[in-house]
């Protein structure tokens, strides 16, 4: 379901196999890489290219290349047969463009995953690769990321692109921007979709997931911050949102701090744990009885009456409630990920970093 990406602009240093073994601990099952690269010496970049492949086989990683026409020949790549040796080395899949042939595309879908640019692909594309006998159950569709603010495309568009792909077989790949290391040289994100540059990961890729036919997402930069890499393993291998949260005051934490599953009867304004009222609840005192604010996690004290020890999590801001307590704040690079916690979603509040 999740990738991540590997540049070759730089040599295979310690610090990125470490992140590979760190992203494939977390549930990530691709790696994606570019040939884009300006390089003085190709060889360098098929040294490393091997490198990265070795890895990836080691770790049972796809590993997906951005191939062109400019960079096959400068590797000498002239004939279909002369691809066989990224095969050798580890590739798995080709995204092929600018300028390559459809005849050798469909020759290469014999033998690798070809992944077609989702972007700019129209009919008379589809029509000269069926023409070709192009292997279609060998084909993905991979959007591009976008470096330059104000160039993503919107999801308005992305949407209306997926669902005419989606008539064609196949899986649609988009990316979403990292929250560690970025890509140079803007620094500004790599996302398919404009509104997710600068964005949490995870929420980008539910998004791209839940409402825009995408089926796979790669992290587009360099690296993913270890917080959020261990947020997509929740997801991935627990079926859980992690939320971050800041307490204000230890007292009744063991009331707020764990894993919680939104009720099936989903509120407008808030998200309602469905254990929370199950538990052996002490009488809860008035603390913090402040307004809340979108991230808000509240725990009605006993004015309440029969609902205190409801513990809520704030999709809309509120106004203060002397029955209702602000326990805490989930970490603002995590709000967007309450969006995403819908009727039966269960979810971990976790105290500061991960």
């Amino acid at each position: 379901m999740f990738g991540f990406s590997v540049f070759l602009g730089t040599p295979m240093t310690d610090e990125k196999v470490a992140y590979i073994e760190k992203m494939t601990e977390q549930g990530f099952n691709g790696i994606f890489t570019s040939l884009h690269i300006p390089e003085d010496d190709p060889q360098h970049l098929l040294e490393r290219l091997q490198t990265l492949g070795a890895l990836a086989q080691k770790s049972k990683l796809n590993l997906m290349v951005d191939i062109s026409n400019d960079i096959s020949e400068q590797l000498q790549l002239t004939e279909w047969n002369d691809y066989l040796i990224l095969k050798n080395m580890g590739v798995t899949g080709l995204r092929m463009d600018y300028g390559l042939s459809e005849d050798l595309m469909a020759t290469l879908s014999q033998h690798f995953l070809i992944g077609l640019n989702a972007s700019t692909l129209n009919h008379d594309v589809l029509t000269k690769l069926t023409q070709a006998k192009m292997n279609f159950d060998n084909v993905e569709y991979w959007h591009n990321y976008y470096p330059r603010p104000e160039t993503g495309l919107s999801k308005q568009a992305f949407i209306a692109k997926n669902r005419w792909l989606k008539e064609f077989g196949g899986k649609v790949i988009a990316f979403t921007p990292g929250d560690g290391v970025l890509r140079g040289p803007l620094y500004r994100g790599l996302p398919t979709l404009e509104k997710h540059r600068g964005t949490h990961p995870l929420a980008n890729s539910l998004e791209l997931i839940k409402e825009c036919y995408v089926d796979q997402v790669y992290v587009g930069d360099e690296e993913l911050s270890t917080d959020t890499a261990k947020q997509f393993f929740l997801y991935t291998h627990d079926n859980k949102i992690g939320l971050r949260v800041n307490l204000v005051s230890q007292e009744y934490k063991e009331l707020v701090i764990g894993t919680h599953s939104n009720r099936l009867d989903e509120a407008r304004d808030v998200i309602r744990s469905q254990e929370a009222r199950f538990k052996t609840l002490p009488r809860i005192k008035q603390i913090n009885t402040i307004a809340r604010n979108k991230g808000a996690v509240t725990l009605d004290n006993y004015l309440y009456g029969r609902y205190s020890g409801e513990l809520q999590v704030v999709k809309t801001p509120l106004t203060a409630s002397s029955k209702v307590n602000v326990m805490g704040h989930v970490f603002n690079n995590d709000v967007a990920l309450i969006d995403w916690i819908t009727s039966g979603v269960t979810y971990e509040l976790i105290e500061g970093e991960i």
